[in-house]
C-alpha cells in the first residue's frame, strides 16, 4: 500500500525543487561584471524592484514565480533569435510538472499567477512585465565590464526589441537609458534616481556568499537567491504560521532582510561570532546607509520593516524569522548534513539556535523535519 504525501510534505518538495532555479544561468551579467546572474537572484531583484516602485502585491508574487518554469525550460536570451512557440510549449510543460508538486489548491493558485504574468492583461501583470523589462536593461547599462558589443546590443533592443515597449510604458526611463548610451545627460526626477541607486547597490547582494550550499551541494548559496527562496517559502507555507500573518508584509521583510550583508557580510549562525552578537553594530550601520539611499519616507518605512524582522516580536516577523532558520536546515539535510559537521553542530545546539525559533513561528514545519534531523544525528553518532 502506498501512502500519499501529506500537504506539508508536498509543499516542502516543491520548495526543494525550486532550489534548482539557482542553477539556471541567464544572459545578464551582474553589475560588477564578475559573472552572469542566475534566474533565482534575478527573480529576487525583480521582486525588490516591484517593492521599491510600489507595484501591486500581486506583481511581487508574479516576480517570485514567473521564472520557475526555467528549471525545466531554461532561459532564452531576448537578443538572440528564438522559436517562441516552441518555448511556450516547453514552459507550459514545465508548469505542468513543477506547480503540480504542490497541493491541488496551491497548484491552481500558483499556476494562475504564472499564467496571469504570461498573459500580461491585468494591471499587476502589466506592472510586473514592465519591470521585468526595465530591471535587466538597467542592470546591463550599469555593467562595469560592458563592451561596445554589449552597447550595440542594448541599442538594438531599445530600437526594436522587447525593451522598446518602455518608450510607451515608461518614457522617462527609456529616454534615460538612451541617454546613458549616447551621453545626452537626460536626468530623471530625484525620487526615481534615488530608487535606481538603491536597486543598483542591491545588486551587490548577489556576490555575498553564505555558509549554506545549494540543495544539490554544487556551490555556496548567495544572499540574494537565499532571499528569493525565503519569499517563496513565505508564499507557500503561510498557512503554517503559528498565528495569522500578513503575507505581503512577510514577503517584503524577506526580500530586504539580508540587504545589510552588502556591508556586514554573512555570519553563520553556528559560529562564535554569531553567538557573541558581534555583527549587530555593523548591520545597524549598513541598514542606515542602504535604506538611506531611498527617498526619505520610503527608506524610513523599509528600515522600520527590517528592524521589525530583527526584533522578531510581531507575528509577521516571528514567522519570517522561522523561515530564515528552516531553509538552511533543509539545504543541510539535502546534502548529507551540509555545514553541520564543519561547525561541529550538536542536536542541542541545533534545537536552541534553530529549532526553538522555527517552533515559535511555524511549529508544524519543524515537526515535519525533525525525524530527518534526528535520523541524521543518530547515524552520525553511530559512525
Amino acid at each position: 500500500m502506498t501512502t500519499e504525501p501529506t500537504r506539508l510534505a508536498r509543499q516542502l518538495a516543491f520548495l526543494s525543487e525550486a532550489d534548482r532555479l539557482k542553477s539556471v544561468v541567464r544572459a545578464n551579467a551582474l553589475m560588477d561584471g564578475s559573472r552572469r546572474e542566475n534566474a533565482a537572484e534575478h527573480s529576487w531583484h525583480l521582486a525588490l524592484w516591484a517593492l521599491v516602485f510600489a507595484a501591486p502585491p500581486a506583481a511581487i508574487h508574479m516576480a517570485l514565480l514567473h521564472d520557475i518554469v526555467e528549471i525545466d525550460a531554461g532561459d532564452h536570451p531576448i537578443h538572440l533569435p528564438q522559436d517562441y512557440a516552441a518555448i511556450a510549449v516547453k514552459e507550459r510543460a514545465a508548469a505542468d510538472r513543477l506547480y503540480a508538486l504542490l497541493p491541488d489548491d496551491q497548484n491552481l493558485r500558483f499556476r494562475a499567477i504564472w499564467e496571469a504574468f504570461e498573459a500580461g492583461t491585468s494591471d499587476a501583470a502589466r506592472a510586473a512585465r514592465m519591470l521585468d523589462t526595465a530591471q535587466p536593461l538597467m542592470q546591463e547599462l550599469g555593467n562595469a565590464a560592458q563592451t561596445e558589443v554589449d552597447r550595440d546590443i542594448i541599442r538594438s533592443l531599445l530600437a526594436t526589441g522587447r525593451p522598446a515597449i518602455l518608450a510607451d510604458d515608461w518614457r522617462d526611463l527609456y529616454t534615460y537609458a538612451l541617454g546613458l548610451l549616447d551621453h545626452s545627460g537626460f536626468r530623471l526626477d530625484a525620487d526615481t534616481s534615488a530608487r535606481l541607486r538603491f536597486l543598483a547597490e542591491a545588486d551587490r547582494l548577489k556576490t555575498k556568499l553564505r555558509a549554506t550550499t545549494l540543495f544539490d551541494g554544487s556551490r555556496r548559496e548567495n544572499s540574494a537567491e537565499h532571499s528569493w527562496h525565503l519569499a517563496l517559502f513565505a508564499l507557500t507555507l503561510s498557512e503554517h504560521a503559528v498565528r495569522p500573518v500578513d503575507i505581503h508584509r512577510v514577503v517584503a521583510m524577506l526580500l530586504i532582510h539580508d540587504l545589510v550583508e552588502i556591508d556586514a557580510g554573512d555570519q553563520p549562525i553556528h559560529t562564535a561570532a554569531a553567538d557573541a552578537g558581534v555583527k549587530d553594530a555593523a548591520e545597524r550601520a549598513a541598514a542606515i546607509r542602504l535604506f538611506g539611499l531611498l527617498p526619505e519616507p520610503q527608506g524610513d518605512t523599509l528600515h522600520a520593516l527590517w528592524q521589525e524582522f530583527e526584533a522578531a516580536v510581531s507575528d509577521d516577523a516571528i514567522f519570517a524569522k522561522a523561515l530564515d532558520r528552516v531553509q538552511p536546515v533543509m539545504a543541510n539535510l539535502a546534502t548529507g548534513g551540509g555545514t553541520w559537521p564543519t561547525y561541529n553542530v550538536t542536536p542541542d545546539q541545533l534545537q536552541t539556535r534553530v529549532g526553538a525559533k522555527v517552533e515559535r513561528g511555524a511549529p508544524a514545519v519543524w515537526a515535519a523535519l525533525k525525524p530527518q534531523i534526528d535520523l541524521w544525528f543518530h547515524d552520525r553518532q553511530g559512525n
